[in-house]
C-alpha cells in the first residue's frame, strides 16, 4: 500500500489526548516535520500549557472524543484554521480499573469502553471522511500498548481495550484506498502521564471526585516503603523514555508507512511466546486443500505482508 505522508511539511495534524504524554510528544516531532498541530484534549489547563511549546502553527481545542458531537464540532474547527486535515492519531486513553474483570465496576467498564474504544472509532468515522474526501491522502495512528501483545495481570480492561484497537488500525489499514494508511503503535514504558491524566478526565467526564491516591504503606505499618534501589548497571532512560522519543519513533513509522510501531525489543521474545501457543493450539490435521478455495478470504490476509523489518532507532542499536 502506498501513501502520501513520507513528506510531512505543511499538512496537518488531528492529535487527541496531545497535551500531555506520548500524545504531546507527537505533536512535537510532528511539528517538527513542519506540521500544523491541533491539540484536542479534554483537558484545558494542559492544552495551554502544552501550546507554548508550539508556533503559531497549533492550536488548541477541548474535547471529549467519546462526544460524537463534540468531535464534528472540533473537526470543523481544526478545519477553519489549518484546512483539510492529514494525520489523525487517535491517542487519547485511560489505564483503567486494576482489579480482576469480576471484581471490576460496570461504570468503570463502560468509561473504559467510551474512551478507550469509542473515543478511536469516532476519531475514524469523524475524520476519515474527511480525508477522503479532499484526495490529498492521509494516515490514520492509534495508541494501544504493549498491553495488547501481552496482557498484564489485573488490568483486564486496559488489555481488552487496547487488544481491540490493534483489530480496528489492522481492519482500517485493509480497507483504506491507495494513498491512505494506518498504523497501531504499541509503546512500552514512557515517562507519559496516564495515570494523573487518567484521573483527571474520569472526574471530569463522570462528574465526580476521586479519593486521593493513597501512599505506599510498609508491612510494619510505616508511612512509606524504603526507596527502591534499582542495581549500579541499570539504565534506567533506556526502560522508561522520553516522550519525545516516542514522537519520533510514530513519525518514523509514518514515513516507512509500517502497520505496527513498536517500542521496546525486550517484549519480543515474550510476544513470540504468546505467538507459539497459539499456534500450538491449531489442531494437529492435515488442512483441506478445498477449504482456501471457499473460505480463501477468511484463511489470510495479506496486509500482514505489507510490514517491513524496522531498523534500531538512532541510539538503541546494538
Amino acid at each position: 500500500m502506498q501513501h502520501s505522508m513520507q513528506s510531512l511539511e505543511g499538512k496537518t495534524a488531528f492529535i487527541t489526548g496531545g497535551a500531555s504524554g506520548i500524545g504531546l510528544g507527537i505533536a512535537k516531532a510532528a511539528h517538527k516535520e513542519g506540521m500544523n498541530i491541533v491539540i484536542a484534549d479534554l483537558r484545558q489547563t494542559a492544552i495551554d500549557e502544552a501550546l507554548g511549546c508550539f508556533s503559531d502553527r497549533a492550536m488548541g481545542i477541548k474535547l471529549d472524543v467519546s462526544d460524537r458531537g463534540a468531535y464534528r464540532a472540533a473537526a470543523d474547527e481544526a478545519a477553519a484554521k489549518f484546512g483539510n486535515i492529514h494525520l489523525l492519531v487517535n491517542n487519547a486513553g485511560i489505564g483503567g480499573a486494576h482489579a480482576p474483570l469480576w471484581e471490576v465496576s460496570t461504570k468503570d467498564t463502560d468509561f473504559a469502553l467510551r474512551v478507550n474504544i469509542l473515543g478511536v472509532l469516532n476519531g475514524i468515522q469523524e475524520i476519515v471522511p474527511r480525508m477522503l474526501a479532499h484526495g490529498e491522502g492521509g494516515f490514520v495512528v492509534s495508541t494501544a500498548s504493549k498491553a495488547a501483545l501481552i496482557p498484564v495481570p489485573n488490568c483486564g480492561l486496559y488489555n481488552l481495550t487496547k487488544q481491540a484497537v490493534i483489530g480496528i488500525m489492522e481492519t482500517l489499514r485493509c480497507d483504506l484506498p491507495e494513498g491512505y494508511s494506518a498504523a497501531v503503535l504499541c509503546p512500552g514504558p514512557f515517562k507519559s502521564s496516564l495515570g494523573t491524566s487518567g484521573r483527571e478526565v474520569q472526574e471530569e467526564l463522570l462528574g465526580e471526585k476521586l479519593p486521593p491516591m493513597a501512599p505506599p504503606v510498609q508491612k510494619d505499618g510505616g508511612d512509606a516503603p524504603p526507596p527502591f534501589a534499582f542495581p549500579a548497571d541499570i539504565d534506567f532512560s533506556r526502560i522508561e523514555r522520553t516522550i519525545e522519543e516516542a514522537g519520533e519513533r510514530v513519525i518514523r513509522g509514518i514515513k516507512n508507512n509500517d502497520m505496527y510501531i513498536l517500542t521496546h525489543s525486550e517484549f519480543k521474545a515474550g510476544y513470540k511466546e504468546r505467538t507459539e501457543a497459539i499456534l500450538r493450539a491449531f489442531p494437529d490435521e492435515e488442512p483441506y486443500d478445498g477449504f482456501a478455495k471457499v473460505f480463501g478470504f477468511l484463511a489470510r490476509n495479506p496486509v500482514f505482508g505489507q510490514q517491513k523489518q524496522v531498523p534500531a532507532f538512532p541510539g538503541h542499536g546494538k
